[in-house]
């Protein structure tokens, strides 16, 4: 018990921190939110906040669970593997810069079904693109709240599932209000805070780290390789993905997703729609990659130092395992006080991340789904905002059960699947959309439901699922997919559907709005429409 009560420091300080972040931050939205009367204002923010703001906010909708402690813990624990992670969402945001965020913030209005619905038809089109918007969404979910129940464990002493399972309600609970009451501009706010902090907090410990071992990186990856049960292979590729052929393979795939699934993730491609115009757009991205940029050389460090400081074999061994290692990191270097904060930011990436997707799938549901397939694009503001609302409930009751099934799980790993479906399902999509002029519905519909269906019966049938150690479903055996990420697969035969359903159609493209498209995606003409 005396190791039990030290791993996690005090939970009365843990929880004071955590509490006054969400008092501040609760009084930060109920600020900063108008009456949100319009659907600009609840989906958008009225696209009233500037590029630099929008792309801390965008790190902020991106560093979530996964990036704090996933793959910290995923550096102490495989090292090099772990890295690999970062590096592809880090690139990933290329593809955003150069190809989808300025041409999308042009074209659409709220949510990606604006995009792909633009020149086709609108009522299945958006219906596909809600569907996919979703499923997405809800694997993202599953990533934070897996991630809030074993930081909870670990810093609340609280180890039986029902404790964590009541306290994961809590967190969700929370997580609605923001979105219910704060709409876009609340939730944007809220992040912005939460990158700030969670940037100086990685800041702070890595020079801590640094100052520690006499700013000698060498020193700090020499104790780390002494702590490791991997030696010195701990530096070195193939601790995680270099067994055998297969598992090379399988980084592949991962790593297809990763860098292929970030532009198109619905919670970050709706942040474009908040800013006046397609410069802030870009300039939004740039801040982001540099905001990313820090904090992903701050986690190497944090990874490194949990594996030097704490060792692999604690981290992996406390409640909530590999997403342990930042805060037992924190303990290590600060006490009691420093686990606090880290654990209040910790809490805060969670919020503020489930937050925004739940702000993404009830955009799209209420939008895409109840005003323009439902009352055929007719729908009243008000009514469209309450829908909005209600979906919101419907999702986070969704996102904490969730969170309670897959407790325990790598969120960095649930992460990655998420992404291989939004790669899937929305990137062919979007890139044919505004850049193939015969591209047409049948196509549309093709690339979304090839890639969306192929990614989740590829991820059921995985070792993801069942068949291995590490499965969310343990005991059982079903998979034949040897690979526990479909990008490999499900990402080409997107593109491949998408292909042969504009080819084998009989439906031709519609030129005009075809021209359309291309003038308003490159100069901005109509987007305010």
């Amino acid at each position: 018990m005396q190791i039990a009560a030290r791993a996690t420091g005090s939970p009365i300080i843990n929880l004071s921190v955590f509490f006054a972040f969400v008092v501040i931050t609760l009084l930060v939205v109920y600020k900063a939110t108008n009456r949100n009367s319009t659907t600009s204002d609840y989906y958008a923010a009225g696209s009233a906040f500037s590029g630099v703001q929008n792309g801390i906010a965008l790190s902020g909708d991106f560093l979530s669970a996964a990036s704090f402690l996933g793959i910290s813990g995923a550096i102490a624990v495989h090292g090099y593997d772990g890295f690999l992670y970062s590096v592809g969402w880090l690139v990933a945001w290329l593809v955003a810069l150069l190809l989808v965020g300025e041409r999308l913030r042009n074209t659409g209005r709220f949510t990606v079904g604006d995009v792909m619905a633009y020149r086709m038809k609108q009522r299945p089109v958006r219906a596909a693109a809600a569907n996919a918007t979703l499923v997405i969404t809800f694997f993202y979910m599953l990533a934070q709240m897996a991630g809030a129940g074993g930081l909870i464990a670990l810093l609340l002493n609280v180890h039986s599932k029902g404790g964590q399972a009541l306290i994961i309600t809590g967190v969700g609970l929370v997580m609605v209000f923001y979105v219910l009451v704060g709409g876009m501009k609340g939730t944007t706010w809220v992040q912005i805070i939460k990158a700030g902090l969670l940037l100086i907090c990685v800041t702070f410990m890595s020079v801590f780290l640094l100052g520690k071992f006499g700013f000698s990186l060498s020193a700090i990856l020499d104790q780390a390789s002494q702590n490791s049960p991997l030696g010195g292979e701990l530096l070195n590729p193939g601790g995680w993905y270099g067994k055998n052929a297969m598992d090379q393979l399988d980084f592949v795939s991962l790593s297809l997703a990763l860098v292929l699934g970030i532009s198109s993730l619905p919670h970050v491609l709706m942040r474009f729609y908040t800013v006046p115009d397609a410069k802030e757009a870009r300039r939004s991205v740039v801040w982001c990659s540099w905001s990313m940029f820090i904090f992903y050389l701050s986690i190497l460090l944090v990874g490194y130092g949990a594996t030097a400081l704490v060792g692999s074999d604690k981290i992996v061994n406390a409640p909530g395992g590999e997403n342990s290692a930042a805060p037992l990191l924190a303990f290590e270097i600060g006490g009691a006080m420093l686990l606090g904060i880290v654990s209040a930011v910790a809490f805060a990436t969670i919020l503020a991340v489930v937050a925004g997707l739940t702000l993404a799938a009830s955009a799209s549901f209420a939008h895409d789904v109840y005003a323009n397939v439902i009352r055929n694009g007719k729908a009243d503001p008000r009514s469209e905002i309450r829908v909005a609302r209600l979906t919101a409930l419907v999702i986070g009751f969704l996102a904490i059960l969730g969170g309670i099934l897959t407790n325990g799980q790598n969120v960095a790993f649930l992460v990655s699947l998420a992404l291989a479906l939004a790669a899937s399902a929305n990137l062919p999509t979007i890139l044919y959309t505004l850049f193939w002029k015969r591209f047409n519905t049948t196509g549309t519909l093709w690339s979304i439901y090839g890639g969306l269906v192929s990614g989740l019966v590829l991820i059921i049938f995985s070792p993801a699922i069942s068949g291995s150690s590490t499965s969310i479903i343990k005991g059982v055996d079903f998979h034949w997919f040897p690979l526990t990420n479909p990008g490999l697969v499900s990402i080409p035969l997107s593109f491949l559907c998408g292909f042969l359903g504009t080819v084998f159609s009989k439906e031709p493209a519609d030129p005009k709005k075809q021209a359309e498209m291309e003038v308003r995606s490159l100069t901005g003409i109509g987007s305010k429409a």
